[in-house]
């Protein structure tokens, strides 16, 4: 696969946003080719195309596989597995803030929600930080049940909510 200017600057942005988003550059920049290519590609060819070992995409496959945003196909006559891309970038943001939701999210509500259940029992802890600890898991426990109640919404309810964005925020009362 020959890569454009555009093409390589999207790749290389990618795989640069992918670090700071805690994911290695590497597996950012494989996923960013395939996002881009209009057929699936084979590990060598992705290794070959953006000069990477062949393990090291070995491996940025698994990962990307884990998290659901890639996935494999055949190709009649070829033995190798070919990869694929999700395609829908509501799908694609949908798999990656669950996919962080259970990793990170999730975990944290626990710990919070823990914390807060010693502090509560122990008797030493300030009133004042159990009342803090509780207000931190109430408004987690907020935003992942808000989250929850807009994943089950159908593909085109969630794209007429993005469309509507900040614009809503018109009809509230200024100050608020």
């Amino acid at each position: 696969m020959q890569l454009t200017e555009a093409m390589q600057q999207f790749i290389l942005h990618w795989g640069e946003m992918g670090t700071r988003w805690g994911v290695n550059r590497s597996v950012a920049q494989i996923h960013a080719l395939l996002h881009l290519s209009p057929k699936a590609l084979p590990a060598d060819e992705i290794a070959e195309t953006l000069g990477l070992a062949r393990s090291n995409v070995s491996n940025g496959i698994k990962e990307l596989q884990s998290w659901k945003l890639i996935r494999v196909s055949r190709e009649l006559g070829d033995r190798r597995d070919h990869f694929k891309a999700e395609e829908d970038m509501i799908q694609v943001v949908r798999l990656v803030v669950e996919g962080r939701r259970s990793r990170e999210f999730q975990p944290t509500i626990a710990a919070v929600a823990d914390a807060r259940d010693q502090a509560k029992a122990d008797g030493k802890t300030p009133a004042e930080i159990t009342k803090r600890m509780d207000e931190t898991l109430r408004v987690m426990e907020m935003f992942d049940k808000w989250y929850a109640e807009m994943a089950k919404l159908p593909h085109g309810t969630q794209m007429a909510l993005l469309k509507i964005g900040a614009g809503i925020a018109r009809f509230l009362p200024k100050g608020s």
